[in-house]
């Protein structure tokens, strides 16, 4: 396992904060998109992008770039932020988020804004879509991998075990997918819409290899990553125990955050909480 520094992981947390920023102005400022489940994904989106992933933000189609694919396309904005901040284009063009003609609009779309690798919108597409890329860089021999961050309401979505089944079929260990496992979907809360426990089991009887962690630590994150590059045979994924709207406290594990962006003075206060200036 490669050593992790504290210096890393203070640079990561340092990431996280702006990348959370982004998401808080974004959605307020257009009043539009989903903040909680963009801040729940934080952490692992920002561990991913400024310390795992090989891409190249000047040549967005590099051909041997790892893949990322974010199933819960509901949490574009911190994809979008993420993007910015690794330089795929720039940062002042996150405030035309879900504007007309915007290249960032409120479900990522393949083709339009440079970096996303995937359409989402309708849930539990981006596993089967992953479990393509996978296969895909086996045929062609090539050494970069698949990532991919799905919502743990998606876990409703047959398709989604669909595609567990044909991951571990085909034994794509260049494959790790992560649940966002923060407890709310859109409705209400998971273990009242559809109870997913004892999730771990489930995954294990699909014959993935299933970790489970503190969706905020960083180490805990880079190390379970660490762990999925050294399994071999089957694919990883990594059930990541998040909260909702974390970073926030008012709108921490809030159903209403979903789907909902900040009053004025709620905007003052997320951006004071998160070390901005009013």
């Amino acid at each position: 396992m490669v050593e992790i520094t504290e210096e890393t992981i203070a640079h990561l947390k340092k990431e996280a904060t702006i990348l959370r920023r982004h998401i808080i102005e974004m959605t307020h400022v257009v009043q539009s998109g989903h903040p909680g489940g963009s801040l729940s994904a934080c952490d692992l989106v920002t561990a991913l992008y400024f310390h795992v992933l090989r891409v190249d933000p000047k040549n967005p189609s590099w051909p041997d770039r790892d893949r990322f694919v974010l199933s819960k396309g509901h949490a574009c904005p911190v994809w979008y932020a993420a993007l910015a901040e690794r330089g795929f284009f720039p940062v002042e063009e996150l405030l035309t988020f879900r504007m007309i003609d915007s290249r960032l609009q409120g479900h990522p779309e393949l083709g339009t804004t440079p970096g996303v690798e995937n359409a989402a919108g309708a849930e539990g597409q981006g596993l089967s879509f992953s479990v393509g890329l996978a296969l895909a860089a086996r045929l062609d021999h090539k050494p970069w991998r698949v990532y991919c961050i799905m919502g743990d309401g998606e876990q409703d979505v047959g398709q989604t075990w669909e595609a567990a089944m044909a991951g571990a079929k085909y034994g794509l260990d260049n494959l790790t997918a992560f649940v966002d496992r923060n407890g709310i979907q859109q409705e209400g809360r998971t273990e009242d819409i559809m109870p997913l426990e004892p999730l771990m089991d489930k995954w294990r009887a699909f014959n993935w290899n299933v970790l489970t962690i503190d969706g905020h630590d960083f180490r805990q994150i880079l190390a379970a990553i660490d762990e999925a590059h050294s399994t071999k045979g089957r694919p990883t994924v990594v059930i990541a125990r998040t909260v909702k709207g974390k970073g926030v406290s008012f709108m921490e594990n809030k159903i209403k955050y979903h789907g909902a962006a900040t009053t004025p003075d709620e905007y003052t206060a997320a951006l004071a909480e998160l070390g901005v200036p009013p």
